[in-house]
């Protein structure tokens, strides 16, 4: 990885262990957070990597406030609005929070949201598969923190190329590092009054800013509940044991 992308919640996920043993296809699928974290240089970096694709999981509201300019000649640009996480929500979850303002109700509402995901997920995951199978990779997977949304999504797809879940989560757990650069970059408390009118406890702010590996295991338990596990889940979107072969024999390698 690039130096300056290495300080960011960026990666590509490939070298990850797989079933058979298999390992993740390095150079096919990228993970990141959205374009507001991104100064001069990591643009640069990006453009320099030959995206073929990028999927934006981001809502209509958060591109209109941080447009990226991440696609060059020949990259296919996915808008696939998942309007469930906070961000996306407007201001009625926020004033939510803000009349119980604890780590106890963030966890709750963190919870509900990661269990919406794979349905929000699930009418846009064709257009990503058609994508991937047709040659449009490398492909760069984003939202605005690149753990929430991204997380899910990222989570079906290595969940489909068989890796374990235990994989799966640590994987998950690196995009800590957004929390940690949020933190760390001064203005936390001040866009957090901004939004709630007062400052949160730190024991939420860390809930709302962080990640869980409880967060993903609902999502993923959906999957179960829903469809059945994650072969059903493709199922229902209509990509056939064909389709879902062919994804595992681009996202793997022996």
């Amino acid at each position: 990885m690039t130096i300056a992308l290495s300080r960011l919640n960026f990666r590509d996920i490939g070298g990850l262990p797989a079933y058979g043993n298999k390992t993740v296809r390095p150079g096919v699928l990228f993970r990141s957070e959205g374009p507001a974290s991104f100064a001069e240089d990591h643009h640069a970096e990006l453009a320099a990597m030959g995206f073929r694709s990028v999927a934006d999981l981001r809502s209509e509201l958060e591109r209109d406030k941080a447009p990226h300019r991440w696609c060059e000649p020949g990259c296919s640009l996915l808008n696939l609005d998942m309007n469930t996480d906070l961000r996306a929500q407007g201001e009625d979850m926020w004033m939510a929070l803000g009349r119980d303002p604890t780590a106890a109700r963030a966890s709750e509402v963190m919870a509900q949201n990661y269990g919406q995901m794979p349905r929000a997920f699930l009418p846009h995951l064709p257009v990503m598969t058609e994508a991937l199978l047709g040659g449009d990779v490398p492909m760069l997977v984003h939202c605005t923190a690149g753990k929430d949304r991204t997380g899910v999504v990222i989570a079906l797809f290595l969940e489909l190329a068989g890796v374990a879940r235990d994989v799966i989560v640590q994987d998950y757990l690196k995009s800590d590092v957004f929390g940690e650069n949020l933190t760390m970059s001064g203005h936390l408390k001040r866009d957090l009054n901004a939004t709630f009118g007062f400052l949160p406890p730190d024991d939420m702010v860390a809930v709302l800013i962080g990640v869980d590996r409880r967060f993903l295991d609902q999502a993923l338990h959906a999957v179960m509940v829903q469809w059945g596990g994650i072969d059903g889940y493709f199922e229902a979107a209509d990509i056939d044991a064909a389709r879902r072969e062919a994804l595992r024999d681009l996202l793997v390698t022996v």
